[in-house]
């Protein structure tokens, strides 16, 4: 069987494709399956998407997505059996190749998407390309498409208005060869510091706001000696005292992960993050270690209070789990011990394979 990825980015560069399909190739491979992956943007253009300035490089690397789809809607797309498009063919204008994919040429497509994507969430980073993005066209694609795999329940329940071949398909962690480590939670750094950590993109830095004021308060008592470390592709303006940013690096994202004690996921509770896959939580459990989560998302299906993490939705609820976790190794030990068994035995590569591997049956 021949099966075409049409995505966003090129491979090994962004964690939802990552996290998604990439780490299930292999197994594609192992059972006689042939793959090729077609990216919109090049690695060129990979490069300078998200930094300030290089417009005209920029519109030139749009440019030539589109061309890289042309070409393949005549030399890739008519040999494939299977064409899997990973939220969108291209990112602005209407779903033109899609159609031609599923309709013209007649392609099983499996759409797959993690985000509430056909909500517009517009920020200073694709401001300039909002009003272009089609939104809309994420229900013409589900309706088109062989199977559509959704990253939680509220997303498959959308795509369920147009396909009733939507399934819950969940960002997953792998367990064996990445996130294969476990924080000893007796360690302290240097200084002899508790660690709260967080992770993610620019775009979500915004989700820290509400926890600043409870990390403010626990900065009044200095026998909690904990460092708030952030880790993301731009340094966070926020007045804690107790901050420290670490830039993310692919190469040592686990080791950097590692040095958390435990991690925070706040979310704003608005329809945008209902499409969110806990994949934060998700990063933080897998590696021994407690999630404290806002009750958004699929954030509670995988976080159970006492249990692997603390669902947070005031401040005080965040400042009562905060005080708890800060204060007690043991108790950080054994909520990361049942979080990390969480992933393994729902959330992990291995045990989801199955359920990716019937995406193309």
């Amino acid at each position: 069987m021949r099966i075409l990825f049409l995505v966003p980015y090129p491979i090994g560069k962004a964690p939802s494709q990552r996290f998604r399909f990439e780490q299930y190739l292999e197994f594609l491979t192992a059972q006689g399956h042939t793959w090729h992956l077609e990216s919109f943007v090049s690695d060129s253009t990979w490069a300078i998407l998200y930094k300030p300035g290089h417009t005209v490089a920029k519109v030139l690397g749009i440019l030539g997505g589109f061309w890289r789809r042309i070409v393949a809607l005549f030399t890739q797309v008519p040999q494939a059996d299977f064409v899997f498009i990973h939220r969108e063919a291209s990112p602005i204008g209407p779903p033109v190749f899609e159609w031609l994919i599923a309709k013209v040429l007649g392609k099983r497509v499996v759409y797959d998407f993690d985000d509430a994507i056909w909500i517009p969430n517009t920020s200073e980073a694709n401001k300039i390309v909002a009003g272009i993005k089609w939104h809309h066209k994420v229900g013409s694609i589900c309706r088109w498409a062989y199977k559509v795999s959704c990253g939680n329940a509220y997303l498959r329940d959308y795509a369920r208005q147009f396909n009733a071949n939507a399934i819950v398909n969940p960002t997953t962690i792998d367990t064996e060869n990445l996130h294969n480590q476990i924080k000893v939670q007796g360690e302290r750094t240097a200084d002899g510091r508790v660690v709260i950590g967080w992770t993610g993109t620019h775009s979500t830095l915004k989700y820290l706001d509400q926890v600043v004021p409870v990390l403010q308060r626990l900065e009044q008592r200095p026998e909690l000696n904990f460092e708030f470390r952030v880790i993301s592709n731009q340094p966070p303006q926020l007045p804690l005292r107790s901050l420290v940013f670490q830039p993310w690096q692919k190469d040592t994202e686990i080791a950097d992960l590692l040095g958390f004690h435990l991690g925070l996921m706040p979310l704003e509770d608005d329809l945008w993050a209902k499409g969110k896959c806990a994949f934060k939580a998700l990063q933080y459990m897998a590696l021994g270690m407690p999630a404290l989560v806002s009750p958004v998302g699929m954030n509670t299906e995988v976080v159970q209070n006492d249990e692997n993490g603390y669902v947070c939705t005031t401040p005080q609820e965040w400042e009562a789990a905060l005080l708890q976790v800060l204060q007690d190794d043991n108790l950080r030990t054994n909520l990361g011990k049942n979080a990390r068994r969480t992933i393994e035995e729902r959330y992990s590569v291995m045990a989801n394979r199955p359920n990716f591997l019937a995406l193309f049956s």
